[in-house]
């Protein structure tokens, strides 16, 4: 396997940057449009999870994520506007179920695809207000996570981390105490440094996870549990540090920190934490 990005994936990585830069003024159903029209959601595992990282790290509010990773690998198509999938048993906090066209959902009887509109979703009160999660009443549900979906989470939490750090690290650029920037400080240099290292062991492992099923490889349910645990031990350095770092300023509404705090959390909530996939690995 190739662990490196080719030309074609560096270019696509530096568009989707500055697309979403461009675009995140955008009310929401326009950006869902132009990320339809740009053919993102049609990109193969690793482009996506390219597209995957880039939209977490500016905290995207479209239903990418959901209609990419969570109906596309039940369903095996695309819906018609946006999806969701209900795969884990229970019917609980499924990502966009709430406001999806089309819903999948993994039964005893196999996948059936509904609209969204003939299926009872509540949406749930979470400290994520930004995201939606709702609870879906369905009969006859069983569990069966697709790799892709944990990948997508996984690799969805990287990429929020990655903001945290980088904000975290122009905010000890700038703020001074005693005369310095804090950011001169060793203990300081010293979380941000165990910040970053966390980052890039999750990142490898989500970019491996979607190798492996990109190549149909037959370790690809091991390296998606891998790179979701991997995800869910990263956020919980970063969101220590991060809140650390700024102090209670980061978590006051005003300021963006707290966005990806608490979707870096949601990532690693969602369909299992750390220690479950861990103990999976194990059996």
């Amino acid at each position: 396997m190739e662990f490196e990005f080719d030309e074609d994936q560096r270019l696509l990585q530096r568009m989707v940057r500055e697309t979403v830069a461009r675009s995140r003024s955008l009310p929401e159903d326009r950006l869902w449009k132009e990320y339809r029209e740009l053919g993102w959601l049609e990109a193969p595992p690793v482009e996506l999870a390219i597209v995957l990282e880039e939209l977490a790290y500016a905290a995207d509010p479209t239903p990418f994520l959901a209609t990419a990773t969570w109906f596309a690998p039940l369903a095996g198509r695309l819906p018609e506007g946006s999806g969701t999938g209900v795969c884990d048993g229970t019917g609980r906090y499924v990502l966009d179920a709430d406001r999806a066209d089309e819903i999948a959902l993994l039964t005893r009887d196999g996948v059936t695809v509904v609209k969204g509109a003939d299926v009872r979703a509540r949406r749930a009160a979470t400290f994520a207000e930004a995201l939606h999660l709702a609870h879906v009443d369905a009969p006859g549900l069983v569990a069966g996570v697709p790799d892709l979906t944990l990948t997508g989470l996984a690799i969805s939490a990287v990429g929020s981390c990655r903001r945290i750090l980088d904000l975290a690290v122009e905010h000890v650029k700038q703020r001074v105490q005693f005369g310095v920037p804090i950011g001169s400080f060793q203990a300081v240099k010293h979380r941000a440094a165990d910040m970053h290292v966390a980052i890039e062991r999750a990142r490898v492992l989500a970019y491996f996870a979607a190798l492996t099923i990109a190549e149909d490889d037959p370790r690809r349910g091991r390296a998606a549990a891998m790179a979701k645990a991997a995800a869910g031990e990263c956020q919980r350095v970063v969101f220590a540090g991060g809140l650390q770092l700024f102090g209670a300023m980061g978590f006051t509404w005003e300021h963006e920190l707290q966005v990806h705090l608490k979707r870096a959390k949601a990532c690693d909530l969602l369909l299992g934490t750390a220690s479950v996939h861990r103990r999976a690995l194990l059996s």
